[in-house]
């Protein structure tokens, strides 16, 4: 499964924080669905330029766990207009001292990093956050529920090449 994604999506925000959390126990951590999260910039861009910079300063076994506490706090973000307090605080959550998040926002070869993988997810042909896709074929724009999202995977697997008959 992959999603296109933007932290500063309060559609990706709501799916991450209210439908994912289901689809991923009984399907990714069984090992049944790989997932792999596409990073995508919408306004404010400020927001998902912050977070996904940190998601890549920690080591990759914790970029998920930022991506999800960064949309965890993205209401509060936008109710008190404050990036700096919640993206030092997920910093601190995965290890990372104020002066580390610091120099991870100023790193100029990451955001150069960040924007060419968000340009080649562009190219993809994706317009919009959050997109899914499954082995490849885009199955819905926008909210899913975990009802569809259970339909999109059982689509996937009947159509998946080489399946059994």
């Amino acid at each position: 499964m992959d999603e296109y994604a933007s932290l500063s999506c309060p559609h990706c925000a709501e799916f991450n924080n209210k439908v994912f959390p289901a689809f991923k126990a009984k399907y990714i951590d069984t090992g049944k669905v790989a997932y792999v999260l596409h990073e995508f910039i919408t306004p404010p861009e400020q927001v998902a330029v912050a977070g996904f910079m940190l998601a890549r300063c920690v080591p990759p076994s914790k970029y998920y766990q930022v991506v999800d506490d960064m949309f965890r706090r993205q209401a509060r973000i936008y109710e008190t207009q404050d990036l700096r307090g919640p993206i030092m605080a997920a910093g601190k959550a995965v290890g990372l001292s104020e002066d580390a998040v610091g120099a991870c926002l100023q790193n100029q070869k990451a955001l150069d990093a960040l924007t060419a993988r968000v340009q080649a997810n562009i190219d993809t042909g994706i317009t919009s956050t959050p997109t899914f896709m499954f082995n490849g074929v885009k199955v819905k724009e926008g909210e899913m529920s975990f009802q569809e999202l259970e339909a999109a995977y059982a689509a996937a697997l009947k159509a998946r090449p080489g399946k059994k008959k």
